[in-house]
């Protein structure tokens, strides 16, 4: 680990004409970098909470503790740090006088559980009468009540049973055995395995990543009572419940749910409030449209005005377009009535909607072209401007507590950190996580690119050189696809692209059509028409490299995850000039994923059903289907219990290559999902991504 120089030393070097460098970024600093979220304001606005997450090596897991700022950023306080624990979601209650955070300790099967910590100091107490997981949490105004979404209890979450036997043992009183007599009977009371039971599906969507198997289980809203410690269900229905917020005045709850006839097959979620209290009521939907409002996967809450009597919140593009189709900010009467879209000009995704104090102006996040800024409109109508911008990206905005804001700031040189967002626009840093890391390490530049694709379309991206390159010399270059494909590459830090250039390759990246960031026409120009022009685009972008004088043309590689790792397969199948590609967590064979993947009913919404539109299911399959294009050595990834995009199809698309005697591995992770959470895997998948290519490439 390189040591950090001393002013007197970097003056005196300077003055010889020699750079002082800090160390390449290696796969290594995957568990060496701090990441940190979730920010919240506390009551007095003096003080700010988050959670930093980070690696034990040594135990091979991830963790998440609890920290605490000051508001003028002087001080910084760990405020949980139980060895082999973690911690998250921190809220304070609104009389300042508690922190409340979840936590699996102490569950055998790591089940979370709400705990509550005294600012005035001491430790954490789980708090009791609480039966299921908690998924997530909301103080009332009077911190006398806490909404909660619980997930149900599993009835089979027992590992054992208890089995009564009786048994004989030699007493030593008695005779010995054989001779005629035997010790009392003695009553054990045994543990045993309890069998598995059949998996039982009776669901349209029955699985998803990370969960599995999807049962009769449901996420419901509970009403809990903090001095009696007793939670009591909410709403009645078997449906999903979420994103609970509080009325300012504490009589009504406002939250998401899909009350369709099967919401399995149906994205239909609404805004729902019900009344708490004496006047307890059943829920009534405040909103219509059809698809979604405020989607659970959003993480974006509905906003009640300080009056309480407008509710802002999300609602998404057309039905038809699903996850391609743009989401706007709303408002509607608490108390019933139309909604009024208030950014139907913008075209652009919003989220996180923060009413000002005086009620007059809503600010939230916008996704624009590589940046995600903060921006404004009136609570009655207007133009939307922007509040905070810059090519950088903002998100997890905290509520507001006067004129007191916190959100993550990140741009491609610096990883998100906690940061103040003052009433005049301006910003500061409060946290220092990565400060010392950062100060070792040397950081890849990253420049924003234009470029244009075959069809004449402009299209935006990235462009890393690794630190200190030689002006001039030409670099061995990976094209990097992201995944989605309904998301966007940020301006913000990217520990991939580091590790890449710190082993010494220059990335190239597109936000190619299919993405966000770009208006819903540039979204949805790859709906049903997968590998198409977001093939060119990507292509665009390694053909601006070479133009530039960057790229080597005869050194270039590929890759991505998800849908990423999709767009390798199409691209392999399109363009022989890589040399070589990494495909992870992908499909090629679309026929393959329906009804073993968790997206039946978008495949359904967008392709149509495959008996009944096969064309374009095998049309849009052509890289399994017309394998006989590829001849790039590639190497597929994927873990084993990836119900997002299932092993199945990475094995079906190496095997295919490996028929043909192409050049091609395949390495699965076990026991990981989508995305890999295991500290070793995530270095390894890196370490065998470099060096796939390093083999693979003219010296």
């Amino acid at each position: 680990m390189a040591r950090r120089m001393t002013g007197a030393v970097a003056l005196a070097l300077a003055a010889l004409g020699t750079t002082a460098y800090g160390r390449p970024i290696t796969p290594d600093d995957i568990a060496r970098l701090m990441r940190v979220s979730d920010p919240q304001v506390a009551p007095d606005g003096q003080w700010v909470a988050y959670t930093v997450a980070g690696t034990d090596v040594a135990a091979d897991k991830g963790y998440s503790h609890i920290w605490m700022t000051s508001w003028d950023g002087l001080r910084a306080i760990q405020l949980t740090n139980r060895h082999g624990e973690s911690e998250t979601t921190p809220r304070f209650s609104p009389d300042g006088h508690w922190l409340a955070f979840v936590s699996g300790r102490g569950s055998e099967g790591g089940e979370a559980q709400l705990w509550i910590m005294d600012r005035a100091g001491g430790e954490g107490r789980k708090l009791s009468g609480i039966k299921g997981s908690v998924s997530d949490y909301a103080w009332s105004p009077d911190s006398k009540w806490i909404a909660l979404v619980l997930e149900d209890p599993d009835p089979e979450a027992d590992a054992a049973k208890t089995t009564t036997l009786t048994v004989t043992k030699p007493d030593a009183a008695a005779p010995k055995p054989g001779a005629g007599a035997t010790s009392p009977a003695a009553t054990l009371a045994v543990a045993r395995d309890k069998p598995p039971k059949p998996i039982v599906i009776d669901r349209f969507h029955f699985k998803e990543d990370r969960e599995g198997y999807l049962g009769a289980k449901r996420q419901r809203l509970w009403l809990y009572n903090v001095a009696k410690e007793t939670a009591s269900r909410v709403t009645t229905g078997d449906y999903v419940e979420a994103l609970p917020a509080w009325s300012p005045d504490g009589e009504s709850l406002a939250f998401v749910s899909n009350h369709a006839a099967d919401p399995d097959r149906s994205y239909n979620s609404n805004l729902y409030v019900v009344k708490i209290g004496p006047a307890a009521s059943e829920p009534v939907a405040l909103t219509t449209f059809e698809g979604e409002n405020n989607s659970a996967q959003s993480g974006s809450y509905p906003a009640w005005s300080p009056d309480g009597r407008q509710i802002a919140y999300l609602q998404g593009g057309p039905v038809k377009l699903i996850g391609y189709g743009v989401r706007s900010l709303a408002v509607v009467p608490a108390s019933g009535g139309g909604a009024r879209i208030l950014t139907a000009t913008l075209d652009r995704n919003v989220s996180h909607p923060r009413w000002s104090s005086d009620g007059r102006t809503i600010r939230f996040i916008e996704e624009d072209d590589e940046a995600a800024v903060i921006a404004e409109v009136p609570g009655a109508g207007g133009p939307v401007k922007t509040f905070v911008g810059g090519w950088r990206t903002f998100s997890a905005p905290s509520p507001a507590v006067g004129t007191a804001i916190a959100a993550l700031l990140s741009t491609p040189t610096a990883p998100p950190e906690v940061y103040a967002v003052e009433a005049s626009g301006a910003v500061r840093q409060l946290s220092h996580q990565n400060d010392t890391w950062l100060r070792q390490v040397d950081i890849a530049p990253t420049v924003r690119t234009s470029f244009k694709s075959q069809d004449g379309t402009e299209v935006h991206g990235f462009l890393v050189t690794p630190p200190h390159a030689k002006a001039g010399v030409r670099l061995p270059t990976m094209l990097f696809n992201h995944g989605g494909p309904q998301s966007q590459l940020p301006a913000a830090f990217s520990l991939d692209w580091q590790i890449y250039a710190g082993h010494g390759y220059a990335v190239a990246a597109s936000n190619f059509r299919g993405g966000t960031g770009r208006g819903q026409a540039y979204s949805s120009a790859i709906y049903a028409k997968w590998g198409t022009v977001d093939v060119q685009d990507a292509l665009s972008a390694v053909d601006d490299a070479v133009a530039r004088g960057v790229a080597d043309p005869n050194r270039l590689v590929v890759g991505g995850w998800s849908y990423g790792g999709i767009l390798t397969n199409y691209l392999i199948a399109s363009d022989k000039r890589f040399k070589a590609a990494v495909s992870g967590a992908s499909i090629s064979n679309l026929l393959a994923g329906y009804g073993t993947d968790q997206y039946a009913l978008d495949y359904e919404t967008e392709l149509g059903r495959p008996w009944e539109n096969p064309s374009v299911w095998m049309k849009l399959s052509y890289p399994f289907y017309q394998n006989a294009r590829i001849t790039t050595p590639t190497l597929f990834m994927a873990g084993d219990k990836d119900f997002n995009v299932p092993l199945q199809n990475s094995e079906q698309m190496y095997e295919a290559l490996r028929s043909r005697g192409i050049d091609t591995g395949l390495i699965i992770y076990p026991g990981q999902f989508h995305g890999l959470t295991r500290p070793s895997f995530l270095k390894d998948r890196m370490e065998r991504w470099l060096a796939w290519y390093d083999s693979h490439l003219p010296k």
